[in-house]
């Protein structure tokens, strides 16, 4: 029987949230609940740290520098094709709830004010193939709060959030509503994207449900952020009360999965877009090579993917493209850039790749390659910085990061100037520049550190 698709997203969420992850506190107990059901990716990574490049990964499958789509501001192309396509061709009923992020030219080639939709409903020509079901803003930080707002519906309209009715549970509701009344005569492939935990832009801050500062005063300080300067003393507790709101809202949804009959034929992702390091490694909370940034949740539960079993090898949400058309019985195309997680879970993936890739935009043009036990990124330190920088790569790149994260997990010791590690740099550059032949950027030259 083919099974339904339900990708549930988050937005900035870091993997050690959540309790199948170490997260002390009871944050996740639905998600810990799915692991144990379902499978566990144990490193994840996300393949572009910001969020409308990695949006557009997820939507295609191909890298963010293969799309255009290299930083926030610039819409997906429309001649893309993305899963949505092909899951539509393939028969299913295919819908989007929630941050699209992919719709509006305001910077790069195709600058154009008249193609701006951040605050404006996306036109349907703009919403990637997502024809049935549509009910989503653009950018969904910038109609709402954590209390108010709207999306817009497939005319158009806006569709306030019920008066103080939380955001996440109010796109909860709706997906609710989605499965109570949709079409039942085809399979259906829902994307569920949720703003939170991201921080809330003109408010400065993460806003979660109220009380949560009380509720989560009592954390676990994060070992990449003890002793460091950040906003993370003020934020976090807030922004654990986002994650367990997505993780309330993913217990309702499953639960009316199985109200409806549907569990044991529908296929749940949750994964998140890229973490956040709370400003301790740039002026922002993304937009960095480090684990606190680039490592995320993944678990999968369903057809294809039961046990309680944990999958140790390192993963990317590249690989997720072609894991959701594998799914859905779409032939496997050749330009896709990951490969399908089922490989890992049936063990026949004996060359699975033993490091992940990233491109990095905006806060400064950057690469990066990370192993289980290295992570080396290189940068262009001369580049506009991301309030202007038009600039998709570069072939020059400077040494920038060197960590050896068997010693130094948390990351605090940049060995990247040190000449002891002349032989590992190296090695780490020539898997830089095997992975960027790959992602069909020009194979750069490689500078020691400035």
């Amino acid at each position: 029987m083919t099974p339904n698709i339900l990708f549930f997203f988050t937005d900035q969420q870091r993997w050690d949230t959540c309790g199948c992850y170490g997260q002390r506190l009871p944050v996740t107990p639905n998600l810990d609940r799915m692991a144990a059901e379902g499978i566990r990716f144990e490193n994840t990574f996300t393949c572009q740290p910001v969020c409308g490049p990695a949006r557009a990964c997820l939507q295609t499958g191909k890298w963010a520098t293969e799309t255009g789509v290299f930083r926030n501001g610039i819409a997906l192309p429309p001649g893309e094709t993305t899963i949505a396509h092909r899951l539509a061709a393939a028969g299913y009923e295919v819908g989007y709830l929630g941050k699209w992020h992919l719709a509006s030219n305001r910077f790069g080639p195709h600058d154009n004010p008249e193609e701006n939709f951040e605050r404006r409903p996306v036109p349907s020509g703009r919403r990637g193939g997502y024809r049935d079901f549509w009910l989503a803003s653009d950018v969904l930080e910038f109609t709402s709060h954590s209390y108010d707002g709207h999306l817009f519906d497939s005319d158009g309209n806006p569709r306030e959030f019920p008066p103080g009715r939380y955001r996440a549970d109010a796109l909860g509701d709706w997906t609710l509503e989605y499965l109570e009344t949709r079409d039942r005569r085809r399979p259906f492939f829902l994307f569920v994207s949720f703003i939170e935990p991201h921080h809330q832009n003109d408010h400065h801050c993460y806003e979660g449900p109220h009380g949560s500062k009380q509720r989560w005063a009592e954390y676990d300080v994060p070992g990449d952020l003890a002793g460091t300067a950040g906003d993370w003393r003020e934020s976090f507790p807030d922004y654990l009360g986002c994650c367990h709101s997505l993780d309330a809202n993913l217990g309702r949804v499953r639960a009316k999965l199985d109200e409806l009959d549907l569990a044991d034929n529908t296929l749940v992702i949750f994964t998140s877009d890229h973490g956040s390091h709370f400003c301790t490694r740039n002026s922002e909370y993304k937009r960095a090579c480090h684990d606190g940034c680039i490592r995320v949740p993944l678990v999968v539960t369903g057809p294809g993917f039961r046990g309680g079993r944990v999958i140790e090898d390192l993963v990317s949400l590249i690989d997720l493209p072609p894991t959701v058309l594998a799914a859905g019985g779409v032939a496997e195309s050749a330009n896709l850039a990951g490969r399908p997680l089922q490989d890992l879970v049936a063990g026949r993936a004996l060359d699975w790749p033993d490091d992940v890739f990233l491109q990095i935009s905006e806060d400064h043009i950057g690469r990066a390659v990370r192993t289980r036990r290295w992570k080396y990124e290189v940068w262009v330190p001369s580049a506009e910085k991301w309030s202007g920088s038009r600039v998709a790569g570069a072939t020059v790149y400077h040494e920038c990061h060197l960590y050896d994260l068997a010693s130094d997990a948390h990351e605090r010791s940049n060995l990247v100037r040190d000449p002891a590690f002349a032989a590992v740099r190296a090695e780490m550059a020539a898997r830089l520049r095997r992975r960027m032949a790959l992602a069909h950027e020009p194979v750069p030259e490689i500078r020691p550190a400035e």
